[in-house]
Order: C-alpha cells, then sequence, then structure tokens
C-alpha cells in the first residue's frame, strides 16, 4: 500500500467536506477514520476553513500531508455521501486507489440545475416576507428579487469576482431593487422587502459552524468562520447602504 497516496486521499476527502461547509469535527473525524481503516495508528488530522493537515504512522513509518483550500459553499449531500463511505470502507473492501476514483466521483457530482436553485432562490426570499409579516405584494417584490439576486451572484461568481464584493453587489441589488419596485406602487414596505430579499445572503451555516466549533474548543476554527460571517455581513451592508446613501432622496 502506497501510503502517501492514503495520506493524500484521506486529505482529498477533508477538502471536499470543507468545501461543501462541513464542521471542522466532522472533518478532522472522517481524515482519522479513513487513516484508521487501512491500518493506520497515532493518527493527527487538523482543519480550519482554509488548511488541512494529516499525519499518522504506520510501521514505524512517519506520514504526512498538507492541503489548502481555495473555496467553499453548501452541499450537505456531498458531506453526506463522505461521512457514509468513510464508515463503511471495510465493509466494501475498498482498496485506496478505489476510494480515491469515488471520490472524485463524489466531488464531480453536478448540483441542481441553476433554473432550480434560482427558482429556490425566489421562494425563500417570497416566504420570508410573510415571516416578516409582509403583505402579499412585499412577497412577490421579495421574490423578484431574490431572482435578481441570484442571478447577478452568479455572474459575479463566473467571473470570479472576490467574494466580499460578491456579497456587496447582492446587498447593492437588493437595496436598489426594493427602492425601485417600492417607488413603483409594487410592494407596500420598504423595509420588509429589503430584508427579507437579503436573507438570502446571511451566512446562515457559517454562524452555526462557527458557534460549533468555539463550543467543541476548535477555538481557531471557530474564530475563523465568526470573522467570515462579520465580513459577510460587513459587504452587505456596504453594498445596501452605499445604495441608499446614493439614491436617499429617491
Amino acid at each position: 500500500m502506497d501510503l502517501n497516496e492514503l495520506a493524500k486521499t484521506a486529505t482529498f476527502a477533508g477538502v471536499i467536506l470543507l468545501e461543501n461547509g462541513a464542521e471542522t469535527y466532522r472533518v478532522e473525524e472522517t481524515m482519522s477514520r479513513i487513516c484508521e481503516q487501512y491500518g493506520a495508528s497515532v493518527v493527527d488530522a487538523f482543519a480550519t476553513p482554509t488548511i488541512l493537515i494529516v499525519s499518522f504512522s504506520y510501521h514505524d513509518q512517519l506520514v504526512h500531508n498538507i492541503k489548502r483550500i481555495h473555496s467553499r459553499s453548501v452541499d450537505l449531500h456531498k458531506i453526506h455521501q463522505i461521512n457514509d463511505l468513510s464508515r463503511n470502507i471495510r465493509a466494501n473492501a475498498l482498496s485506496v486507489e478505489e476510494l480515491t476514483m469515488r471520490l472524485r466521483g463524489i466531488r464531480n457530482e453536478k448540483r441542481y440545475p441553476f433554473l432550480v436553485t434560482l427558482c429556490f432562490s425566489g421562494i425563500c426570499t417570497f416566504g420570508f416576507a410573510f415571516f416578516f409579516h409582509g403583505s402579499i405584494h412585499d412577497a412577490i417584490a421579495a421574490f423578484v428579487i431574490g431572482l435578481l439576486i441570484k442571478l447577478s451572484v452568479n455572474l459575479a461568481e463566473q467571473i470570479k469576482l472576490n467574494s466580499f464584493f460578491v456579497n456587496a453587489l447582492g446587498g447593492a441589488v437588493a437595496a436598489l431593487s426594493a427602492m425601485i419596485l417600492t417607488y413603483l406602487g409594487l410592494a407596500d414596505h420598504l423595509d420588509i422587502v429589503i430584508i427579507s430579499s437579503i436573507m438570502l445572503l446571511v451566512p446562515g451555516l457559517a454562524i452555526t459552524n462557527a458557534i460549533r466549533d468555539t463550543v467543541s474548543g476548535d477555538l481557531l476554527s471557530g474564530l475563523s468562520r465568526t470573522v467570515e460571517a462579520f465580513l459577510v455581513a460587513v459587504a452587505i451592508a456596504i453594498g445596501s447602504g452605499t445604495i441608499f446613501m446614493l439614491l436617499g432622496g429617491f
């Protein structure tokens, strides 16, 4: 068995988990479990939102690997698949090469079609309008703005725009669209429409994971995720606030 390949495979599983929104403890646990399933001992796995390190001993031979994380999104289905796969390596009698191939298959799986995510973005903001006690006109306006935000964010991501500016753009689109629709009489409450639309950008998973990591003692990851969530909130505020400053008399 190629020990370097095992280290790379364990790290690869951790990369997929982190890229799709997994908690720090789950990433470290999965990497350790994969190494142990192949007979490794004294396994140490370390994960932060931007870096992964795994180290283990195998018959007195020390092996380690480090991997940098460059992008993160949310796909809970991939997290479930890797979690299940790592727990059934022995039951399925998988070699390291076979495990790597399965991990690549999971990583390359296509997500829902863009039209589906676009539609549910609108449904999300539509529902939040009622949650904040808005009218049907507010909900319809929020639905339209949700579609516009998703289109804008998707376009910005395609041109590799920095995530800070992506969220700022989303906040600006929300504020500008809400002001226009309210001015045209197509929405009743400007504040409710804006808040409902911005909920699409709120980093709920990052906040949840930040609390989860902090409580479990992963202070570095918890602090990193907290800062990430704070910067997203700042970006949204800057985007929407800029529109209010420029069009305050609109």
